[in-house]
């Protein structure tokens, strides 16, 4: 016999001995709630393919807990029980977990939790999940950003596999402090949920956008003496090599005494359209008191959306360098409606702007508006002033139909009484990812809720982590959370080699 075998069994054994046996308690006494977790994963609605929901059980006074998975699928009980670690965390076995998602797709599972206080079992109410039919896209790719606005060190554009809990950086800047690499990452998009192209932005140090377009990676710059500055808030087209830019002029101020901290506004701002394979770019819009940014196209192509905030108060008299200190003083009358404009494809050529969502004229400010994959939905960010919501505590998400005349509204069910901002769609139109502060109002985490075919939204859930006490230790906000079916098909070396040994091509200016 071969002297590994018995190694092998050995160890299995010991893993094995080392796992508490999960059996439910037959004598208890009921409480009178559920029990209360962290995270909070009663009442929502999960995608089949999910990873396992983890949570910590928050009773301190009991000394050991048990988790029972189990609903009915034709009368056979599909079931099983998790007993906590040592921890006090409930992690549920993933083969367990897939196939009870697998065997109860539409329908809802409950999770009873008992918890055991002086050799006395006590069982929770149940916990409800319902499992929806529809699998989200198992990709998500997002930047993780420290609280602080001085330095761009140990910042980095990172790929989690949202059916396991594996996480992979796309490009890190750097882990130890190098002045070489203190440059900023930003904006990573994608085209149609596809990893096939893409692109981000680096900033100060190695400066230019990183596109990557079927395996092949260059840096390119976008400069002229005519556009405010580099490209920044992206859309790829649906289809064609062409991505919709914003440049803007933008500056920060803190509040000494306000409810929120911090204010990023734009000074200016324009649109741009670049052309992946010509290399070239020419100016969208090019005006002095509208200012269009966050651009995104329509499903078909045929069409691109975005936000404008008329100015006509900013003074004709005010010098450039003023212009900054005049929007400071005036940052709340700076109010964004959601525009469209048409797009001919044939010759590149753009229509007449046409207004889609008047925010203003109720003393509102739109962010960031998105279009499902099916056409059916226009889903932005409302809030009081702005465009930039990520620490606006007014921010929620809201809807328009787009195939009726139905007014828009809150996702209800989704907002929270702090900032709830960038989202992405999933590429079925019936998953929404987004980032809020809802957890501790400092820093954001990523949310999960389904859209249903009437559009209203579930109760959205934290995206589970392998340890749910992942997003209590994180000092860093998850930003730009952005949905693909396929993770990326480049080797963050490539990427690496790219963004500092590449000199940017400089884009032709069209005119």
């Amino acid at each position: 016999m071969s002297r590994l075998l018995p190694i092998i069994i050995l160890f299995l054994a010991t893993i094995t001995a080392c796992q508490p046996s999960a059996t439910v308690p037959d004598t208890y006494t009921d409480a009178d709630s559920p029990a209360a977790i962290y995270p909070d994963y009663d009442s929502i609605t999960v995608p089949p393919n999910i990873a396992p929901l983890t949570f910590i059980v928050k009773d301190s006074l009991a000394d050991e807990f048990v988790a029972a998975f189990a609903s009915t699928d034709n009368g056979a009980p599909v079931d099983f029980a998790t007993v906590a670690n040592a921890s006090g965390i409930i992690q549920p076995d993933t083969t367990a977990w897939r196939e009870l998602l697998r065997e109860n797709l539409g329908k809802t599972l409950g999770i009873t939790l008992y918890a055991r206080h002086d050799g006395q079992w006590l069982r929770y109410a149940p916990l409800t999940i319902h499992v929806a039919e529809e699998a989200i896209d198992p990709f998500v790719s997002y930047r993780l950003i420290e609280p602080g606005y001085e330095l761009y060190r140990q910042l980095g554009i990172y790929q989690r596999n949202l059916t396991t809990y594996d996480e992979v950086a796309v490009y890190e800047n750097n882990r130890t402090y190098d002045n070489d690499e203190n440059h900023c990452v930003n904006c990573h998009n994608y085209q149609a949920n596809d990893t096939k192209r893409m692109l981000f932005h680096v900033r100060a140090t190695h400066g230019g956008t990183i596109v990557i377009d079927n395996g092949d990676i260059r840096k390119i710059a976008i400069k002229h003496d005519s556009i405010l500055a580099a490209g920044v808030y992206p859309s790829w087209h649906p289809t064609l090599p062409l991505v919709a830019f914003s440049t803007n002029l933008t500056g920060q101020i803190f509040h000494m005494q306000h409810r929120e901290r911090i204010e990023v506004l734009d000074e200016a701002s324009d649109l741009l359209l670049y052309d992946a394979e010509k290399n070239s770019v020419r100016h969208i819009f090019n005006t002095n008191k509208k200012f269009e940014t966050f651009p995104c196209w329509s499903p078909k192509g045929d069409r691109l959306y975005y936000v404008s905030a008329d100015v006509p108060f900013l003074p004709d008299s005010l010098a450039p360098k003023d212009r900054g200190t005049w929007i400071s003083e005036h940052y709340a009358d700076v109010k964004y409606d959601v525009w469209s404009i048409p797009f001919d494809a044939a010759t590149q050529s753009f229509g007449e702007p046409q207004l889609e969502i008047d925010c203003a004229s109720v003393g509102k400010s739109a962010s960031v508006p998105r279009i499902s994959p099916d056409g059916q939905y226009l889903l932005y960010t409302l809030a009081d002033y702005g465009q930039f919501h990520i620490w606006h505590r007014t921010a929620d998400l809201w809807v328009k139909p787009l195939t009726s005349d139905a007014a828009p509204y809150p996702l209800a069910a989704a907002n929270s009484p702090e900032a709830d901002s960038y989202h992405a769609w999933s590429s079925n139109s019936r998953w929404i990812i987004f980032a809020s502060r809802r957890d501790d109002g400092n820093f954001t985490r990523l949310y999960i809720s389904h859209i249903g075919k009437d559009g209203k939204a579930s109760r959205p859930f934290l995206m589970p982590q392998r340890d749910p006490r992942h997003n209590i230790r994180l000092l860093k906000s998850y930003n730009v959370p952005e949905l693909t079916q396929h993770p990326i098909q480049v080797s963050p070396a490539d990427i690496r080699n790219a963004v500092l040994h590449q000199e940017p091509a400089k884009a032709t200016y069209l005119e």
